[in-house]
This record gives structure tokens, C-alpha cells and sequence, in this order.
């Protein structure tokens, strides 16, 4: 086990490798009731009001209230009130336990929470003079009906509204949970873990099934329980337009990977852990995001351990995403993605973007994977070493050579680690200035010139490849070993050793070269004197 690299644990150790989605938070609205002249159309050109106010929201709220209080009493389903500070998922998993039914309401929670709503104003015409109602949006403190429910195919999920106008809704699923009720129903045995599967009789059919999660299955299952449960808009209302349209919130996309044995996976993590503590660095979080990070991106961009007690987790953070890696129950490798805002990528937040979304969060959690293993197995040939510290001629270009240890080069190749995964390549503007951040300069010393002839070395020894019809580069396959080899040859064996050999370390705990120098020392000068070759 000692020695082992992540890749070695990963091919050797892993029983059960499955990705899928994980929870996904919807929001359900009123397409038509998002601004105030929406609102006007409901209440006047919909219900025929001779003016949209406010207190005609009132009576629906009251009506949908009594709906709520009619329905739980009708289907024999308790009303909790949720007090400040109380954990829901407490009071869901306990009442689960005794829950016998296929599926149904569990029981339906209140909760103080602020929602946003209409008020209304007064204006006045800039060219009459006379006053008119005005509708804008705010925020209130209201009631939020919880429906907490256990579906056939999806198992626990809930629905929330909010109790005043417009009445927008929140659904909550999980992707795991629908895999175990496909299992069950199917037949195969499985043992679970907790939000996922520990072992599974037939795998690929396992991994078939978290395939299968698509929109039209998750908006089936959401239309079902809204057409059971007590809505603040009646039939008329859904009849003329005014139904709820279903978009995303927040989606988690994960990749468990489950350990023969609990010490093969506190080793991998411990490894991931110190091996990649640099990869929430902008450029590395566009390396996994595969999203240019420039100086105006709003939002973090960083890497966190977080320890729990003896548990730790990684966090990278990019805008309002973020991915976490951790170590579950002591059994599994855990790297989910967790998209706050798709527009973080370009797309828009629609149930109909799921499998764009899909595609991001799962190339996201490879992308990280893929880092730990290239970071740890870049060993290179000897021919290979040979060939880039010597110059070469290539279709009659002379290129200089890249040697290693000399102070520009080891700036160059250490920046250019920063960029070997990223698929839409690089400018020289964009290497020249991490590399003469690394070497301590200035951009005015490390000229535009200077950075267009190591760019020209790299491309000449086939590190790095001109992307055609473009002034961008890619670091080659050659380039990411040789990079991430030089780089951490010089940083974790050289500098350090040298450092005990040279500087002497008087105060270092643990000097083992030192020691061993002094001993190697001290047996050279016993030799020389007993060869009575002493001064």
C-alpha cells in the first residue's frame, strides 16, 4: 500500500465506479406572473378584476391555506410547524422509518421564510400629473407548505410553495434514491450507502439506470404530485396558461467510486489531498471548468481543506459552483459537482438544459480525477530527458535546448503546467505573465520577444503545438510529463535536498541527507588518512 500512487489506487482498488445525478433543487414559476404587467393580465384580462391590486391576492392566499388544512385532513397526513433552527431532514428520516406504503404524503411541514412578492405603489404621469397603482417586486416573510412525499420510482422527494403571490414552488429530488427504488423493482440485491450504493449484484445495470434520469422523467414525476396535491390556482387558471414551468435551481452531479477496503481509500485521499492542494488557482479552476477565468469573472475561485473532526473534504470553488471530494463512511471516493447558476456556463436554467448541465458537472468531476492521476505518474524515459535538455533540428529549425535547472526554463515549464488540460489552449500574453511572475521580473524584462522564442523551443522539441487558424497553443501529451516531471523533480527532490546538504539545516527535525553527507564525510577523511594522503 505505501507508495502507491492515486491512479495505482484508483485501477486497483475501486469495486464500484458509478456516476449519476445526485439532488436536484427545481424551481417551479408562473412564466406569466414574473413582472407586474404579467400581473395585470392575470387579475384583469384573465379574471376580469376592473383593477390589479394587491387585495385581490389575499383571497387566493386564504383560499389555498384552507386547501392545505382540507387536504392534510382528508388524507390523514399531520401538519408540523417547523420551529427556527429545526432540521427538516431530522424530522423526514425519523418519520420514514415507519412509513409502510408504496408511496404517498409523509406529512406536510410549515415554515416561516421569505419569498418574493408583488406590492403595490403609487406613480404619477410626467405628462398629466394624475396618480396610478404601480406594481414592483419585494420580499416578505411568509408561509412555505412543505409536501413531503415517497414516490414508487423516486422514492423521498418533496415540494414546497410559498404562501403568497405569485406562489412559486421548489422541488427536491435525488438521482441515488430513484437508482435504489429501479433496483428494488427490478429485483437486483444491492446494499446501500448512505445517499448512494455500497455493492451492487449487477453494476452496469446500475450504472444503466442512473443513465436513464433524464428531464422528461424528472418533470413526469414533478407534473404527477402537482396534480395531487392542493394548488393556490384553480383549474380555470391552468386552463388559460397559468401553469408552473419547471427550471433549475441547483443540480449535483457525483462520481462514487467504492474502495475494496476503508485503508486502500484513506490512503488515496490523504495522497489527493497532498498531492493537489493548488488546483483552486484560477487557472487550474479553468482547467476543470474548461472556462476562461479573466481579471473581471466575478465570483471565488479557490481550493479548501476542510477538516470535520478527523474527516477531510476538498472544495474547489468557481463563480457559484463547486466542486467537493471527500471520503464517504469510510468506503468510497465522493466527487460531486454542484452547479448553483447555470448561467455560469452559458446556459440557460430550463429543465429542457439538463443534459447540457449533465455533460459540464460530470466532465468536471473527470477533469479533477484526471489531474490527480497525471500529477502523479509523470515519470519520464531516459531518451525523453536526454532529447529535451539538448538542442534539436527539426525540418532544418534549430532549437535551442531546455535545460533542466536553469532558472527560465524551470519558470516556463512550471507555468506551462498550469495549462495542460486546458482544451481551448493558450496565448503568449497569457503564458508570458505567469512566467515572469515566476522568475521574479517584470513584464518589461520578459519581452514579448523572449516569451515568442521559448514558445518557439517548446513547439520545436514537441511540448506544446500551434492550434491551426489560431494564435493559441496546447501543451501535447510529451508536454504535460515533461512540465509536471521538471517541475516536481525541482520542487519536492532537488530544492529541498539540496537545501539540507548545502545550507545545513541546523534546526531541521529530520535531516536524514544531512546526516548521511556528514557520515560519508567523515568516512572519505578516515580513507585519506589512513592512505597517509592527508596535508
Amino acid at each position: 500500500m505505501i507508495g502507491q500512487t492515486v491512479a495505482e489506487l484508483l485501477d486497483g482498488h475501486v469495486g464500484l465506479d458509478i456516476e449519476g445525478i445526485d439532488r436536484l433543487y427545481l424551481n417551479l414559476y408562473q412564466p406569466r406572473l414574473q413582472t407586474g404587467g404579467g400581473v395585470v393580465g392575470f387579475f384583469k384580462g384573465h379574471r376580469g378584476a376592473q383593477v390589479a391590486s394587491t387585495t385581490l391576492m389575499a383571497p387566493m392566499t386564504r383560499e389555498f391555506a384552507a386547501a392545505v388544512q382540507a387536504f392534510a385532513k382528508r388524507e390523514g397526513v399531520e401538519i408540523v410547524r417547523f420551529e427556527k433552527g429545526q432540521r427538516k431532514d431530522d424530522e423526514t428520516q425519523r418519520r420514514l422509518k415507519s412509513f409502510n406504503a408504496g408511496e404517498g404524503v409523509l406529512y406536510i411541514g410549515v415554515a416561516q421564510e421569505r419569498c418574493s412578492t408583488f406590492r403595490v405603489t403609487r406613480r404619477f404621469s410626467e405628462r398629466t400629473g394624475t396618480s396610478f397603482p404601480w406594481l414592483y417586486r419585494s420580499t416578505v416573510m411568509c408561509n412555505h407548505y412543505y409536501f413531503y412525499l415517497v414516490d414508487a420510482d423516486f422514492g423521498p422527494l418533496f415540494i414546497k410553495f410559498s404562501g403568497y403571490f405569485p406562489y412559486t414552488a421548489r422541488a427536491c429530488l435525488n438521482g441515488h434514491e430513484y437508482a435504489k427504488c429501479q433496483l428494488r423493482r427490478a429485483g437486483i440485491a444491492f446494499e446501500a450507502l448512505d445517499n448512494g450504493v455500497h455493492r451492487c449484484d449487477d453494476p452496469r445495470r446500475l450504472q444503466q439506470i442512473a443513465d436513464t434520469l433524464d428531464a422528461a422523467r424528472i418533470e413526469a414525476v414533478v407534473r404527477k404530485w402537482l396534480a395531487r396535491l392542493p394548488q393556490p390556482f384553480t383549474p380555470a387558471d391552468r386552463a388559460a396558461g397559468y401553469d408552473y414551468d419547471i427550471s433549475i435551481l441547483q443540480a449535483e452531479f457525483a462520481r462514487t467510486q467504492v474502495f475494496d477496503r476503508p485503508l486502500s481509500g484513506r490512503h488515496l485521499f490523504e495522497e489527493i489531498i497532498r498531492e493537489n492542494l493548488d488546483l483552486g488557482r484560477p487557472e487550474q479552476v479553468s482547467l476543470i471548468f474548461e472556462r476562461r477565468i479573466g481579471r473581471r469573472t466575478p465570483g471565488r475561485f479557490r481550493t479548501r481543506v476542510i477538516t470535520h473532526g478527523v474527516t477531510p473534504s476538498l472544495h474547489i470553488d468557481y463563480k457559484s459552483t463547486r466542486i467537493k471530494q471527500y471520503f464517504k463512511e469510510e468506503r468510497a471516493l465522493r466527487t460531486e459537482t454542484t452547479i448553483n447558476d447555470t448561467r455560469d456556463f452559458g446556459l440557460g436554467r430550463r429543465l429542457c438544459n439538463l443534459p447540457a448541465l449533465r455533460a459540464i458537472g460530470f466532465a468536471a468531476n473527470h477533469r479533477v480525477l484526471e489531474v490527480e492521476r497525471i500529477s502523479q505518474d509523470c515519470r519520464l524515459a531516459e531518451s525523453i530527458f536526454e532529447q529535451v535538455n539538448s538542442p534539436r533540428l527539426v525540418d532544418g529549425q534549430r532549437a535551442a535546448a531546455l535545460p533542466f535547472g536553469n532558472a527560465r526554463v524551470m519558470a516556463l515549464l512550471q507555468a506551462l503546467c498550469l495549462f495542460v488540460l486546458l482544451p481551448e489552449g493558450f496565448r503568449n500574453a497569457a503564458l508570458r505573465g505567469h512566467v515572469a511572475a515566476l522568475l521574479g521580473v517584470s513584464l518589461a524584462d520578459y519581452t514579448p520577444g523572449r516569451m515568442t522564442y521559448d514558445l518557439r523551443r517548446l513547439r520545436l522539441h514537441g511540448l506544446i503545438a500551434r492550434i491551426p487558424h489560431t494564435q493559441r497553443y496546447e501543451v501535447t501529451h510529451l508536454g504535460k510529463r515533461v512540465a509536471l516531471f521538471f517541475t516536481k523533480l525541482n520542487a519536492r527532490l532537488l530544492r529541498p535536498g539540496l537545501s539540507q546538504l548545502f545550507d545545513g539545516c541546523p534546526k531541521a527535525p529530520n535531516r536524514p541527507l544531512a546526516d548521511a553527507a556528514k557520515r560519508l564525510d567523515a568516512a572519505f577523511d578516515r580513507l585519506i588518512t589512513e592512505a597517509k594522503l592527508a596535508a
